[in-house]
């Protein structure tokens, strides 16, 4: 092999393994702040503007350290959100409760004017169920099952936590029994499919991640593969039949290690009355 032939046959196989390592060691670590306006028509007026920081998919484990978590809920906390949503999937690995109790402490230290609010995704109860609910509980920040009012003024909107899709049950009409009839109610719940079940509970907006955007989007096709039953849920705003849904791609990976043109995101949604926005 002559000089010409050898630097031509190293240069190809150091960019082969330039792009092969790019959607592991760089693109899976360059978590974008992403913001996104949501137009909700039943958001109280009081609540034009009202911003939401939107985490999800964390998985805290292997290649998601707790230092990157710690970043992670330094940046969200800098972001003077109104109030901070979590639906779920905070650890990687199955049947330990030595994540669970590591990521934690570390979620707890997540804070908002108007609250921290969270519940848990099936890797959480794959890990262990009822440690993951000791910790949701202990934080402060447990929505699970249960709906807090946020008032500004006389008026408010409502949060309400559902259960994990696979690891749980949904509980969504329990979830909003004490909220009133003409409520402006906001979901959260891991996965998105949930909004397909049968629910009789009106929603404004149901929050979700789980998907991680599909992880690997290839351009003119989107995501070759989805963990959900309905595959036109990959990430964003999506109008469904029954309310408005929004997948953020989230922290964390699953499966394989990998993000291709499909950044994690730490999501900022600001909630819009579409009436004001006609008469701005």
């Amino acid at each position: 092999m002559n000089r010409r032939s050898f630097i031509k046959w190293t240069l190809s196989r150091s960019a082969f393994a330039l792009i092969g390592s790019y959607p592991v060691f760089i693109e899976r670590n360059i978590v974008q702040v992403n913001r996104y306006r949501i137009p909700v028509d039943n958001l109280p007026h009081a609540f034009h503007g009202f911003t939401l920081a939107h985490l999800t998919d964390v998985h805290l484990g292997y290649l998601v350290s707790s230092s990157f978590v710690e970043e992670i809920v330094h940046r969200t906390n800098c972001l003077n959100a109104d109030a901070i949503v979590c639906t779920g999937d905070f650890v990687h690995e199955r049947n330990t409760t030595e994540e669970i109790d590591t990521v934690w402490p570390i979620l707890s230290k997540l804070t908002a004017e108007y609250g921290v609010y969270s519940i848990l995704g099936n890797h959480d109860h794959w890990a262990d169920t009822h440690r993951s609910l000791y910790w949701l509980e202990r934080s402060g920040q447990n929505i699970r099952h249960q709906c807090k009012p946020i008032y500004k003024g006389r008026e408010r909107i409502v949060i309400g936590g559902a259960g994990d899709f696979w690891g749980d049950e949904l509980k969504i009409d329990q979830a909003f029994s004490g909220s009133d009839q003409g409520d402006c109610r906001i979901l959260l719940s891991h996965n998105p499919d949930s909004v397909d079940t049968k629910y009789d509970t009106p929603l404004s907006l149901v929050l979700s991640g789980h998907t991680h955007g599909g992880q690997v989007v290839i351009p003119f096709f989107g995501a070759p593969k989805l963990p959900v039953k309905n595959k036109a849920y990959s990430s964003g705003l999506i109008a469904t039949a029954k309310t408005q849904l929004f997948i953020s791609r989230g922290i964390g990976w699953a499966i394989i290690p990998v993000r291709f043109n499909c950044y994690p995101e730490i999501a900022v949604l600001e909630l819009v009355n579409p009436q004001l926005l006609e008469r701005a």
